[in-house]
C-alpha cells in the first residue's frame, strides 16, 4: 500500500494559523502554540496509520479526530489524508457546518 500524503486545505491552514496566533498573543509566549503543534503532528501520524479509527461525522465522508479543545476534520483517499478543518471545539458548531458545506 502506498503511503498517504497529508494535504491541508486553505481553510484548515488559516484556522490553525489563527488559533496559534491567538494563543501566542494571549499567553505572551509560544509555549502553548508549540505544544499544540506537537499534539497535532502526533495525531496526524496516528491518522496516517489508522485513518478509519476516528468517528464519522454527519458531513460527507468526513471524520473527526478530537484533541481536547481542538479537532481535526479530515477525509481520506487511497493516497491522501485531506485535512479540511482545524477546529476549536468551543466555537459555535454552526460556523463549522458552514465551512464544511462550502468545501463540498
Amino acid at each position: 500500500m502506498a503511503e498517504r500524503t497529508v494535504v491541508w486545505t486553505d481553510t484548515a491552514v488559516r484556522q490553525r494559523r489563527e488559533i496559534l496566533k491567538y494563543w501566542t498573543k494571549r499567553n505572551n509566549s509560544t509555549k502553548y502554540a508549540e505544544k499544540l503543534i506537537r499534539i497535532t503532528k502526533d495525531r496526524i501520524k496516528v491518522l496516517l496509520n489508522n485513518p478509519l479509527s476516528y468517528k464519522l461525522t454527519n458531513y460527507s465522508e468526513t471524520r473527526e479526530a478530537a484533541m481536547g479543545h481542538f479537532s481535526i476534520y479530515y477525509k481520506t483517499t487511497a493516497t491522501r489524508l485531506i485535512i479540511t478543518a482545524f477546529w476549536d471545539n468551543r466555537q459555535d458548531p454552526k460556523k463549522l457546518l458552514e465551512l464544511i458545506q462550502k468545501q463540498e
